[in-house]
């Protein structure tokens, strides 16, 4: 009987020492895949925190030997969606980078790495990952909550006598009346870049017409001319236009932030993450109201999500889940995401500390449920609403013609997938 066991005692020790050896180069081809280099490429879309951006990713360097991070910022006036089209076609594309949702992520699949087991998805906010499921799989990580309204100038109300926010199209009309009657200039406009008029306005008209408005449009069943949210969107824009800056079309969002931080107009339609760049401008924030009903509520929700490319090398890829992983779940990476960037976060373990005027007033009507969610379409369908509505502004259509427009580039449809 004493044989077999030690046969089996024997077979073990050589079981051990053969397991212990594995583990040693385990241990080993770690070592040196942490002693090697690492070069990511981080593709940050927010203009309003570039300066920031970097800070941090020096801030990770130094506290991650052999990692490297490169920020490539492109927004604001540039055209992102072409640029990072392009790359990721020449197989170019960076290691991490946005994605908006829901049908762009579908478009964007083949390039998004399925992120579904990283311990961030237990943390995030209901529904703030819904745009970037599929199939059950996770593919981004929510970048923060935003809002999208009319950020206003509260000294030159006062200066002009005004005591409250509109809340109606009739109120926000008499309120620009009243500011160009003091000599202020009511709105400072920069419709030159597509995304705002193309997504972000274009929100709120289908936020207003409501949840069955997308499924008739699918189905024929209504067209964009028939609308009153949308006739009354351009309603909007006209009066816009008729009380603010010469030349709106060609003046772009960095001239038009800097018009309003110095005080040269009081409104802009835009949202709580132009905080960084307006210092300490006296700010506060409002739905933008196309009708008179007196219910205006903010568009509000997940603007992007960080994403990692799929054709990264598995080393990068790696490193890429790291970075993504520190940026909410480290002090330093919370601190930055809430104080210096002045992200309202999408995660439930991220302590909010310091928001911003902006950012605090968002979260209130997040919190009183006085918000829409972003609408979600095509960027190929964006790009062609806002080429629309500048040619509207440009007095190069009218607007049964530009409503004409939305119809067809709606019946054309999403953008073709870049091909690998």
């Amino acid at each position: 009987m004493k044989k077999p066991i030690l046969v089996l005692l024997s077979t073990l020790i050589v079981s051990s020492i053969a397991l212990s050896a594995c583990e040693g180069r385990d241990e080993q081809q770690e070592a040196q895949r942490e002693k090697k280099p690492v070069t990511l490429t981080v593709r940050n879309p927010k203009v309003e925190i570039a300066n920031e951006f970097e800070q941090m990713a020096k801030e990770y360097e130094e506290a991650h030997p052999g990692v490297r991070i490169k920020v490539e910022t492109v927004g604001g006036a540039s055209d992102d969606y072409s640029d990072i089209t392009a790359k990721l076609t020449a197989g170019k594309g960076p290691d991490i980078f946005t994605n908006i949702g829901n049908e762009a992520m579908k478009e964007w699949i083949r390039y998004l790495e399925d992120l579904s087991d990283e311990p961030w998805v237990a943390d995030a906010s209901p529904h703030t990952l819904d745009g970037i499921t599929l199939d059950g799989k996770v593919y981004g990580e929510p970048m923060s909550i935003e809002g999208f309204g009319v950020v206003y100038n509260r000294d030159l109300f006062k200066k002009a006598g005004i005591t409250e926010p509109p809340q109606t199209f009739s109120e926000l009309e008499a309120v620009a009346r009243r500011l160009s009657s003091k000599g202020i200039t009511p709105f400072a406009n920069g419709y030159y870049e597509d995304w705002k008029l193309g997504h972000h306005l274009t929100s709120v008209a289908f936020a207003e017409e409501g949840p069955g408005f997308v499924k008739a449009l699918h189905e024929k069943d209504i067209h964009f001319t028939d609308s009153e949210e949308f006739n009354r969107l351009f309603s909007l824009i006209d009066l816009t236009v008729r009380y603010g800056n010469t030349a709106p079309a060609t003046t772009d969002y960095y001239t038009e932030v800097d018009l309003f931080k110095e005080g040269k107009a009081a409104m802009i339609l835009q949202g709580n993450w132009v905080e960084p760049l307006l210092g300490e401008a006296p700010t506060g924030i409002f739905p933008l109201p196309l009708n008179d009903r007196g219910d205006a509520k903010m568009i509000a929700g997940v603007p992007s999500y960080w994403v990692i490319n799929k054709q990264s090398s598995e080393p990068k890829k790696r490193e890429a889940k790291r970075f993504l992983r520190w940026m909410v779940s480290s002090e330093k990476g919370q601190e930055y995401m809430t104080e210096r960037f002045r992200f309202i976060p999408a995660f439930k373990n991220v302590p909010v500390n310091d928001l911003g005027s902006l950012g605090k007033e968002t979260s209130s009507l997040i919190s009183e449920n006085r918000t829409f969610n972003w609408s979600s379409f095509s960027p190929c369908i964006k790009k062609r609403f806002g080429e629309i509505m500048k040619a509207y502004i440009n007095k190069e259509s009218t607007r049964q013609q530009a409503l004409k427009g939305f119809d067809e580039a709606w019946t054309e449809g999403a953008c073709a997938a870049p091909s690998p």
